[in-house]
Parts: structure tokens; C-alpha cells; sequence
């Protein structure tokens, strides 16, 4: 784990901290390099993320980001929105990552949790000129404000893959939002302490869920983590219940 005089050790405050900002950003500046001249370029795109937390983006052909990633595969992205007063007091993260174009399965898992994210992309997502992208994280720079500088490393901010919860998870969470959407308004509002709202349960991985409701967007961690995919709907049961007891 790389570490300077102006950098902190990466501890668990730190991690949780740059997972959740891979797991709960709409959008960051995508950086690459122009293969016409070497010059770093900087877009916006919205953002999701897959199972093990590596960012997920959407984009089309006709973008210049595009035909970057297809010419060289590194890339970076900024992920941290800034709130009131000083931008620089609030937390962001730089990942370093190489970029993967998805096609078939993978293309159709990276779909459904980016829409599921980000439903208004539903009204783009098949045109033939666009296309799914993993940017597979190599590294990352956290700045959790300042004096609080890390340098975390791919497997700090990663999970592994669960291929079998994968696989359940968007039966899970169609089936929470259609059937319990009681539950998942329980979680949001008692457990996480979220103003009322219509939430939804947006996705599920080994660590955590995340609810979203318009454009807010937050994430329950499990403790202790889904050992396996056959814990999920024992661990969504006991949720309600703790959070009726919390309500009381």
C-alpha cells in the first residue's frame, strides 16, 4: 500500500468512506487521453457500479471519451459532489482504472444495475451507439478533506464477486419493490434515518443495498456481510423486523 509524508494510512473510516462514494455517486468526471494528441480530456458521465464496487458508465459512440477508451483503456474518474462553503472541505476520490467495453452477460448484468441506478438512462441504453463500460479500478487518491489524504489500492475499495447473488439479486430487488415496497420504505426512513419518501430498493451486493429516491441516492451496510446469496432474504426479514422494533 503506497504511502507519502502527506498521506495518511489507510484505515477503516478510509475505506468505508471510498466505497461509498464508488457505490452512491450519480456522476463523475471521466478523464482519458486523446488519441490524436495525449491530452487528458475530462467529461461528465453518470455513474453505477457492479457487484465487487468497480464503476459502471454508459456512453455513446459519437462522444470523444469513447473512441479514447477504445485507443487506450486507462482512465481515470473524479467521484465527490461538493456541498455548502469550501468545495475543498468535502470528500472526493480519484480512481485510477482501465476500461472494458462489456458485451453479452456481462453487458446485461452492467445494464440492469446501471438502470436501476439511473432509470432515465432506460429511454437510451439499447441505441446502437451506445454502449456499457467497467472501468476496472487500479487505484485510487482519497481526499477525505483536508489533512485527510489517502491512497487506497484496488483491493481496499473492492469486493470480491458473488457470480450466484449476481445472478438474484435483480429477481430481489424487483420482487422487494413490487411486493414489499412497505420494507424497503422501512429500511430508508427508520434504519437509515432518510426523510419520507417514495424509496426503492435500487441494488444489492455481499456489503450492502442502496435505496434511491429521485435523485437521492444511499446505501445500507450489512454487518456482518452476506456470507453467501441464500442469506439475502433472511438478512432483508430481519431488517424489517429491527426496523419495526426501532419505530416502535
Amino acid at each position: 500500500m503506497a504511502t507519502n509524508d502527506v498521506r495518511n494510512a489507510v484505515d477503516d473510516d478510509a475505506i468505508r468512506l471510498a466505497k461509498t462514494l464508488l457505490r452512491t455517486e450519480r456522476h463523475g468526471a471521466l478523464a482519458v487521453l486523446d488519441p490524436a494528441t495525449g491530452t487528458p480530456l475530462a467529461s461528465r458521465v453518470a455513474v453505477a457500479s457492479d457487484q465487487t464496487g468497480a464503476p459502471l458508465i454508459l456512453i455513446s459512440r459519437l462522444s470523444a471519451h469513447f473512441n479514447a477508451l477504445e485507443a487506450d483503456p486507462r482512465c481515470s474518474i473524479l467521484l465527490g459532489v461538493p456541498g455548502a462553503g469550501d468545495p475543498l472541505a468535502h470528500p472526493r476520490m480519484t480512481v485510477m482504472a482501465r476500461a472494458e467495453r462489456l458485451e453479452g452477460a456481462d453487458r446485461d448484468l452492467a445494464r440492469g444495475r446501471f438502470l436501476a441506478r439511473n432509470p432515465k438512462a432506460a429511454l437510451y441504453a439499447d441505441f446502437p451507439d451506445f454502449a456499457f463500460w467497467r472501468l476496472s479500478p487500479t487505484g485510487a487518491d482519497l481526499n477525505a478533506g483536508f489533512g485527510k489524504a489517502y491512497l487506497p489500492d484496488a483491493a481496499d475499495i473492492l469486493i470480491p464477486a458473488d457470480p450466484d447473488l449476481g445472478e438474484r439479486e435483480p429477481g430481489a430487488v424487483e420482487h422487494m419493490n413490487d411486493d414489499h415496497s412497505e420494507s424497503v420504505k422501512l429500511y430508508a426512513e427508520v434504519l437509515m434515518d432518510l426523510p419520507e419518501g417514495n424509496w426503492t430498493l435500487a441494488t444489492i451486493d455481499p456489503e450492502g443495498m442502496e435505496v434511491i429516491c429521485g435523485d437521492q441516492v444511499a446505501r445500507y451496510w450489512f454487518d456482518p456481510p452476506l456470507a453467501n446469496s441464500d442469506e439475502m432474504r433472511v438478512r432483508l426479514v430481519t431488517l424489517h423486523r429491527d426496523a419495526l422494533a426501532k419505530k416502535g
